[in-house]
Parts: C-alpha cells; sequence; structure tokens
C-alpha cells in the first residue's frame, strides 16, 4: 500500500472561523467602540455644569453635541470608502487615534470654537470607528450570528454611553468644575487605541489561519456606487434619521429637562437618561438572537419604533413617574438598532459594506445636526427652565413627530421586503 501526497499546487482549503475565535475577535473590537460612546455621550451630564459655569446656552450645548456629527455628513461617506480601500485593521487603529487626540483639544480651554474642534474631530474618529467595526463584524460573522454579536458590540457602546451618563453618580467629585469631566473622557478615549489593537492583533492572525470568504477590500472604491443601492437600503436610511432623532438629541437635553421639568436631582437626572443605554445594552444581545432566529426584521423595527410615540408626551404632560417612559424609550433603544445595522449586510453586496455604512452614518449625521439645533433652538425660544418647564413642549412635539416617521418608514420597509425584491429581511434566520 501506498500514501498518494498531495500535489504540491493543490492549496489546502482553509476552515471557516471557529465559535471561540470570532468571539474573542468581537471583544477586541467592542473595546475600541466601548471608549468612543463615552466620547460622544458625556456632553449630555455635562450640560448643567456648562450652563452654569461657563454660561454657556441650550443652543451653544447644542451646537457642541451638532458639531460631533457636522462634518460626518460628508466624511463618513469618504471613511466608508477608506475602510473597503484600506481593510478594517488600518481604519480602526487611525480612527480610534482621532477619537484620543480630539478629547484632548476639548479638554483644554474653555473657550468654544476650540472645543467645538476638538468635537469635531472626535465626532469624525467615532462614527468612523463605528463604521470599521460594522465592516468587520460582517467579516467574521457573516456566516453565523451576525444580529446577535451586532447585539453584543453594541452592548459594549452602550456601556460606554451608560457610563458616561451616569458619571455624575459614579465621579460626583469631578462635577464641580467643567474641565474634570473632560480630562476624565481622556482617559475612556484610551480605549479606542487599545482595542484597535487587540482587534489588528487578532484580525492578522485570524485572516491566515481562517476562510473569512470573498467580499474583501476593493482596489477602486467610487462614490456614485450609493445610486446603485435600492429602495430597502433607503427606506433603512429613513428609519435611521428618524429614530435616532429622538434618541440622541434627547440624551443632550435630557438631564437638563428632567431637572427643570420633573424637578429630579441631577444624579438621579443622570440615572433615569442612563436606563436608554442601559436597557440597550442588556436587551441588544436577546432582540440580535431572536432576529437571528426568527427573522421578521421590518417588523422587529417598527414594534421599537412605536414604543417611542407615546413617550415624550407623557414626560411632559403625565404625571406618570419618568422612569416609565424612560424604560419604554430604553427598550426600543434595544431593538431597533440591532436589526437596522446588521440589515445592511443583507441589502448591499459586502465589498460595498463600508460605503453603505458611510452612507448611512451621513444621512443619520444630518439628521442629527438638525435635530439637535432644532431642539436647542426651541428650548431657547420658549424660554424652557425650571421656572418655564411648558417651554420644552414645542420639543417634546418634534421628538413625537420624529417617532410616528420612523414607524412610517419601517412599515413601508415591511411592505418592501415582503414583495417580489425581498433580501430576505422577514426570512432569512441563523441555523445553529
Amino acid at each position: 500500500m501506498t500514501d498518494t501526497p498531495l500535489a504540491p499546487d493543490v492549496p489546502t482549503a482553509k476552515p471557516v472561523p471557529t465559535f471561540s475565535y470570532r468571539w474573542i475577535v468581537l471583544l477586541g473590537m467592542s473595546v475600541a467602540v466601548y471608549g468612543s460612546y463615552y466620547s460622544f455621550d458625556y456632553i449630555g451630564p455635562l450640560a448643567p455644569l456648562l450652563s452654569r459655569q461657563l454660561r454657556f446656552s441650550d443652543s451653544q450645548i447644542g451646537l457642541l453635541q451638532a458639531v460631533y456629527s457636522l462634518p460626518n455628513i460628508v466624511t463618513m461617506l469618504v471613511c466608508g470608502m477608506v475602510i473597503d480601500r484600506i481593510g478594517t485593521r488600518k481604519s480602526m487603529l487611525l480612527f480610534g487615534s482621532m477619537v484620543f487626540v480630539g478629547l484632548i483639544v476639548t479638554a483644554l480651554t474653555p473657550r468654544l470654537p476650540v472645543m467645538a474642534a476638538g468635537r469635531l474631530v472626535v465626532g469624525t474618529g467615532a462614527e468612523a470607528l463605528a463604521i470599521a467595526s460594522n465592516v468587520a463584524l460582517a467579516r467574521w460573522f457573516w456566516r453565523a450570528e451576525l444580529s446577535m454579536a451586532f447585539g453584543i458590540r453594541t452592548s459594549f457602546c452602550r456601556l460606554g454611553s451608560f457610563t458616561a451618563q451616569v458619571s455624575p453618580t459614579w465621579a460626583a467629585a469631578a462635577y464641580v468644575y467643567w474641565q474634570w469631566p473632560l480630562l476624565i473622557s481622556v482617559g475612556f478615549g484610551v480605549f479606542c487605541i487599545i482595542g484597535a489593537i487587540l482587534y489588528w492583533m487578532l484580525d492578522s492572525r485570524g485572516e491566515r489561519r481562517f476562510d473569512l470568504g470573498s467580499g474583501g477590500h476593493k482596489e477602486k472604491v467610487v462614490l456614485r456606487e450609493v445610486f446603485q443601492f435600492d429602495r430597502s437600503f433607503w427606506l433603512i436610511a429613513a428609519l435611521c434619521v428618524t429614530f435616532y432623532g429622538c434618541i440622541f438629541p434627547f440624551q443632550t437635553f435630557g438631564q437638563k429637562f428632567l431637572i427643570d421639568a420633573r424637578h429630579v436631582s441631577p444624579q438621579v437626572a443622570s440615572l433615569l437618561v442612563g436606563m436608554e443605554p442601559l436597557f440597550s445594552m442588556i436587551g441588544m444581545p436577546l432582540f440580535g438572537y431572536l432576529v437571528d432566529r426568527y427573522a421578521k426584521r421590518s417588523l422587529f423595527m417598527m414594534f421599537g419604533s412605536l414604543l417611542l410615540i407615546p413617550v415624550f408626551l407623557m414626560l411632559i404632560y403625565t404625571d406618570i413617574p419618568p422612569v416609565v417612559p424612560m424604560a419604554m424609550m430604553g427598550v426600543a433603544f434595544a431593538l431597533v438598532p440591532a436589526v437596522m445595522w446588521p440589515a445592511l449586510a443583507y441589502v448591499v453586496d459586502r465589498s460595498r459594506l463600508g460605503l453603505a455604512n458611510g452612507m448611512l452614518d451621513a444621512i443619520q449625521q444630518l439628521g442629527l445636526v438638525g435635530i439637535n439645533l432644532m431642539i436647542g433652538w426651541s428650548n431657547d425660544h420658549w424660554l424652557a427652565s425650571a421656572t418655564n418647564p411648558p417651554g420644552y413642549r414645542a420639543g417634546m412635539w418634534m421628538f413625537t413627530t420624529f417617532a410616528l416617521l420612523a414607524v412610517a418608514f419601517a412599515l413601508l420597509l415591511r411592505r418592501v421586503e415582503t414583495g417580489p425584491r425581498a433580501h430576505g429581511l422577514e426570512t432569512i434566520t441563523v441555523k445553529r
């Protein structure tokens, strides 16, 4: 009996990524986005100090949050193409470093133009880092538990948000001077770099060991490819901007509103607003698992958007304890994003996922710029304050309108995805 060796020019097929390895890769990218989400949400808890010590108006505070989003209207498209071109490893390290540098600049001085410039750099880096991690998720989980993996990754994002929102409780001693919370944020920026380095090491080693499928880097990525995205993508984009238009601008002004209109302490206000990322952190992996198993993605998104409709009117017109509407917002914040962002992997080609995520984020940021400025203007125009709580009503009606629009877009998406041009959002499941 003789053994016949394999011919030297016949390659041995690589195995698919193992369960344990891909979840370790997920941990690396999750550490990076944990720090970047803290960098977005610390402005909300800082708002009362900025108002009291630096005499910033609500419009100026809204500007600090809006400028985080403003450049991303354009730069996220560029960053998406960069990710498709240079890959997720280099992208995550580049953008994580930008977050760290931007946080340092923001903390340097009380001058609004300098703080706004720092926030601009932070915003560009943090949003691009999130996009790169979305593409990395599709790279490692496209055969497996994509929605659940996204939910777990985003739980780390929400943990960063929660840590920032409740920082007046665990770092109460720092909230006596405006600059100290900003210096704390610089420390959290280090996580962006550490996580990016961990992901680089794990992804580089895993690429040599495992078959990660097709859809790798493109030699040339052009902006006009966005016009090849079909109706499902654009409906997801419309849902994205209207849904997040209810969430993040409310977080900017939510603590100030609860203190002024519901007469709670700053610590209680921070815990109430912190319920949003806390519920999301706990619920997203669960909703991701359910979506992977049962599909019905647009139906899940429609239900999550419906939860938002009564929230803002309950807060301003009723005596219902604010914990109830804030819990409803938290569930919605867990449900809709757990479905929406992974859905891109089903409606666009994997080689254009960076561009698709960039386009979706750019549209989201355009909405957040306008809505942050709109709510800040409304509060100033109607003299919203502790002595005039009804001044907040106009802003709350704006939030309610965006919630209604989110439901309408989710309904239209379901109509498309149950028709002849469906991509499988309502039917594709993951078999374990």
